[in-house]
């Protein structure tokens, strides 16, 4: 659990809590490793199982719509039986299925076993900010524990290509998940003894059935419905159809919400404008940078040659740069100036990410052309943590999960929105340069601009959403009473 030494150092703060932390951040990566590492090795998996192109899209959207579509509901049950029981559960389904992955020999199985590696990454990182938050109640410790937890999430997609590169190449695509056994068993061990034991409200307090199915089904088809875009185009009656109805059962939620007597997200919680702006941030953010981590790898291989453990090298310097700056100095540039300055400021580093991408050259030098790009990824490394504590800030310690849940489920939805607008708009501007008689290196290069460009675009909305809405002082976290959600004395057991 190498996180913990990374994480607050306080005299104030139990070593129980700094474990607790580490097996969070661990259970995080984890998740975060898994969604990277099989990108890098699915020429593999095709040529293994002999996937049809079509078929192979589901090893990554069966995980996707999965993941997303269940994570508003994970949280809500985490506040409702328990958060480190949801917790438990849901590294212990995720490790099984990365057994059930491993030893696939057909592609139902493992389209089957990354769906339910989708469940358990939906349980377990549902409720790691709720558990987080009732943790560390000092802003200024809590400030550095978001920091570590943020820094898996922002350079955990880097070092799994890397991994996922290294491991393809050197042993076999079986161990990409064969490598979360160790970790998962790790992780469940050191979890029984450290997380705090909570009961939660009870499924009195919000057991809504009907809602939960119109939010789960709602989302899993919007999910889905995104992801098929590049497929059939965004007027097709497919993604016409289907999107209606996604929208459709979310409104529906929605109304349910308002009306029922124990709802499944009280939508006061959208109300606290740290809450709203914040999850509006992410949507926008996440959803322009996935032009920067995934169509920049693409760039990479596709134009410059590189093979699956050099782009993956060749990525790294952004991972360190994220982490560095997460680890390192966020927490405290958050108490010095405020999340949203932080904020802000590092939300101008990524515009210049995305600006200094859309004028890569086809013929691109690593040192002049690349390099400056994966070091202003930093400002990654200042954004997240500070979104991530605004995200939080409004949300009572009985909806910790919910805040949680929302938080991860408008990542997961910027991140299927970015996979399905800027690779469809990559994909047809670099037909529109083959049909004009561009080479293929170059036509390639001209859809990636496009992509970066509006990238771009997203991340200046964001940072004005973001200078508008998140404005005013940081609401201090109120004082946790010394209960069994915050235990002052290591917890030792379930």
């Amino acid at each position: 659990m190498s996180a913990t030494a990374s994480g607050p150092t306080s005299p104030h703060v139990p070593p129980s809590h700094r474990l607790a932390l580490g097996v969070i951040a661990t259970g995080m990566l984890m998740v975060v490793l898994d969604g990277s590492i099989v990108t890098v090795a699915t020429p593999a998996i095709q040529s293994d199982l002999r996937f049809s192109p079509a078929g192979l899209s589901w090893v990554v959207n069966a995980y996707l719509i999965a993941f997303g579509g269940l994570l508003l509901l994970a949280g809500r049950i985490g506040d409702l039986l328990g958060r480190k029981r949801v917790f438990l559960v849901g590294t212990a389904v995720f490790t099984a299925a990365s057994i059930l992955a491993a030893v696939a020999t057909s592609p139902a199985v493992l389209i089957a076993a990354r769906f339910l590696q989708g469940v358990g990454s939906a349980l377990a990182s549902a409720v790691s900010l709720g558990i987080l938050v009732t943790l560390f109640t000092e802003p200024a410790e809590r400030s550095k524990a978001i920091a570590v937890f943020s820094f898996t999430g922002a350079a955990g997609a880097s070092i799994g290509q890397v991994l996922g590169g290294l491991l393809t190449d050197a042993l076999s695509w079986h161990w990409i998940f064969l490598i979360n056994l160790p970790i998962g068993l790790a992780t469940l061990a050191v979890a029984l003894r450290v997380l705090p034991a909570d009961r939660g409200s009870g499924l009195a307090a919000g057991a809504d059935v009907i809602g939960a199915l119109l939010v789960t089904a709602g989302l899993m088809v919007g999910i889905y419905t995104i992801v098929k875009v590049a497929e059939y185009g965004w007027t097709a009656g497919h993604t016409l159809g289907l999107g209606t109805v996604s929208i459709l059962l979310l409104a529906l939620f929605l109304i349910r919400q308002a009306t029922a007597r124990t709802p499944l997200m009280p939508l006061r919680i959208l109300r606290s404008r740290r809450v709203a702006g914040a999850n509006l941030v992410q949507v926008l953010m996440v959803a322009a940078l996935f032009s920067f981590q995934i169509l920049v790898a693409l760039y990479l291989r596709n134009v410059l040659g590189y093979g699956a453990t050099k782009t993956g090298l060749a990525m790294l310097p952004a991972a360190l740069a994220i982490g560095a700056v997460s680890l390192g100095v966020s927490a405290r540039l958050s108490a010095r100036f405020g999340e949203r300055a932080v904020l802000l400021t590092g939300l101008a580093l990524l515009a210049g990410v995305l600006g200094l991408l859309v004028r890569v050259p086809v013929h691109a030098r690593y040192l002049p052309d690349l390099l400056p790009v994966m070091l202003l990824a930093a400002g990654f490394g200042l954004a997240l943590p500070a979104l991530t504590s605004l995200g939080m800030s409004g949300a009572k310690e009985d909806e910790a999960g919910l805040a949680s849940g929302l938080f991860n489920t408008t990542q997961q939805i910027g991140m299927a929105l970015g996979v399905a607008v800027l690779s469809t708009l990559a994909a047809a501007r670099t037909d529109t340069l083959l049909a004009r008689g561009k080479g293929r290196a170059e036509a390639l290069t001209g859809g990636y601009h496009l992509a970066f460009a509006v990238g771009a675009g997203l991340i200046v909305t964001a940072f004005a959403v973001a200078f508008t809405v998140l404005r005013g002082p940081a609401r201090k976290p109120p004082a946790m009473p010394r209960n069994a959600n915050t235990p002052a004395t290591p917890v030792t057991t379930a």
